[in-house]
């Protein structure tokens, strides 16, 4: 294999790719990736065994066409420290040359037939149609609240719960302290919306490599939903993934039906309080109380012996109700307020002080967050 390609477009490619390469494994066939070039292309391949991506770059002067097996941590820091606008692979049985202007790298490779196979997108006539500009709002606004601990018992929940219906898509991601759910516009083909809505737990890896694979935001992306795996088709990614294994928790059981209190919040101004106010907090207590009263919301912190403590006030001129005390872990709220920072206000709904608090965007998003009590 021998080919001609520009280094930004490599690098983005072997960056993304890189992702489903295995960590760690006893075959070192899958700590690389495998490129092929053929006519006008080159594509490139990762697989952990649970997850894998094929990713293709066109317009790329095909020498020789061929495959090869590439070391993506060499051959990404190459590219990075080069300032070339094109470089050159040269591959055959003994490894790859890597040529710019100003140097040659010889990477080992290995047998690129020992490459397992990625599953080629097959939809079987089942499948969901989503505009990625919406599925990255949607992926960034519920990913960050999976549960990134792996433990075996909680297995389930490290997963991103996706459900597709009726002219619909659905999102929902917890880990049991906080639950982060929305929905979107979804073109829903042969069949889905006839068949009952089961849970699909995807891997959250799949799902943070699938928002990076969204070049495009007026692109369709095609997604296929099986009982053990799904795909992800992009413009030029095809995403494999293995389903993770579990029973993901009744989440609409928890979201409280009539709340006591609802009030609009500031998106921007409260995640400045609230940063502001886990400036104070430490590892140990990760507590700040919010005292909301008529026009009023005080934020305390109170770290240990040798942390200090802190008060941050807002104005709240809309809000009449009754004084409510309720405490969160600041960094449960810094995470979805980031989320959604473009929006100008929030809504917030609240009982009291010790039942779960939930902030809305309209209909297709909502984040319940448990409060600390004790």
């Amino acid at each position: 294999m021998k080919v001609k390609c520009q280094r930004d477009w490599l690098l983005t490619a072997c960056q993304l790719v890189g992702v489903a390469v295995a960590a760690r494994t006893t075959k070192p066939v899958l700590s690389c990736i495998k490129a092929i070039a053929q006519d006008d292309a080159l594509f490139l391949m990762a697989t952990d065994l649970e997850i894998g991506v094929r990713y293709e770059l066109r317009g790329i002067e095909v020498k020789r066409a061929g495959a090869a097996l590439l070391q993506p941590n060499k051959l990404i820091s190459i590219l990075r420290e080069s300032s070339d606008a094109d470089i050159t692979l040269d591959s055959d049985e003994n490894g790859t040359l890597v040529r710019t202007s100003t140097g040659r790298f010889n990477l080992p490779g290995g047998d690129a037939n020992e490459f397992p196979d990625i599953p080629a997108f097959d939809d079987g006539g089942q499948y969901h149609e989503i505009n990625a500009g919406l599925l990255r709002s949607m992926i960034k606004r519920t990913a960050f609240a999976a549960d990134k601990t792996e433990a075996t018992a909680r297995w389930a929940v490290t997963g991103v719960l996706w459900e597709a219906e009726e002219k619909k898509a659905r999102l929902v991601a917890t880990d049991t302290r906080r639950l982060a759910l929305t929905e979107g516009v979804a073109d829903v083909h042969g069949g889905v919306k006839d068949a009952k809505t089961p849970s699909h737990l995807v891997p959250q890896k799949a799902v943070q490599l699938l928002e990076r694979s969204l070049a495009d935001d007026g692109e369709l992306i095609r997604i296929v939903l099986k009982p053990n795996e799904a795909m992800f088709q992009t413009g030029r990614a095809l995403i494999h993934t293995r389903l993770v294994e579990g029973r993901f928790p009744p989440y609409r059981d928890i979201i409280p039906k009539k709340p006591g209190v609802t009030l609009a919040i500031p998106t921007a101004e409260f995640l400045s309080r609230v940063r502001q106010a886990a400036i104070m907090t430490d590892d140990e207590s990760k507590r700040v109380e919010f005292k909301f009263e008529p026009g009023k919301l005080t934020l305390n912190a109170q770290g240990g012996a040798d942390h200090g403590s802190g008060e941050v006030t807002m104005d709240l001129p809309d809000y009449q109700g009754g004084e409510i005390d309720i405490a969160f872990n600041p960094q449960y709220l810094i995470d979805m307020l980031r989320a959604v920072e473009s929006e100008p206000t929030l809504t917030l709904e609240m009982t009291d002080g010790q039942k779960p608090a939930v902030f809305r965007l309209g209909a297709d998003y909502l984040y319940l967050v448990m409060p600390l009590t004790g």
